[in-house]
């Protein structure tokens, strides 16, 4: 009869187990820390009340950062002195215009100033480029008509 050879990834050794049937993994650093009385559902309360927000304000929102994000890379942050990033301000930008693009006309009364927002933006990258593209060929300027 042949000797059998320990192999660790299958034999349990009872003395190290955790006290998980068949497990031979020590106890984990944190297995002595004490649940909070309230446990863990104070942690799913934020998820709850994001499904009650209308999804023309989430994606109002969502475009309002890419709105003030472009903003910075074109150096129009009001008191600030301009860093210009027009790689960066290009790809905001088209990115707000995909995103305004496929809500289309879910975002209701919030539409019309953030395509405003976008065509500032646009203006804006267009006066920045020392090269500026063909009418047509900047950012955003595909997705949106």
């Amino acid at each position: 009869m042949a000797s059998h050879t320990p192999n660790p990834a299958i034999d349990v050794n009872p003395a190290a187990s955790s006290g998980i049937p068949g497990s031979a993994a020590a106890p984990h650093p944190t297995d002595g820390i004490p649940l909070p009385a309230h446990g863990f559902a104070t942690l799913d309360v934020g998820r709850r009340e994001m499904a009650s927000v209308p999804a023309a304000h989430v994606i109002s929102q969502s475009a309002a950062v890419l709105l003030n994000a472009a903003g910075e890379k074109l150096g129009l942050a009001p008191g600030e002195e301009p860093d210009l990033d027009l790689v960066e301000a290009r790809t905001l930008i088209d990115a707000l215009a995909g995103l305004l693009a496929a809500a289309g006309d879910g975002l209701g009364e919030h539409r019309e100033p953030l395509r405003n927002g976008l065509g500032t933006l646009q203006a804006a990258f267009r006066e920045a480029s020392v090269h500026p593209d063909e009418p047509g060929a900047g950012p955003g300027e595909a997705y949106l008509s």
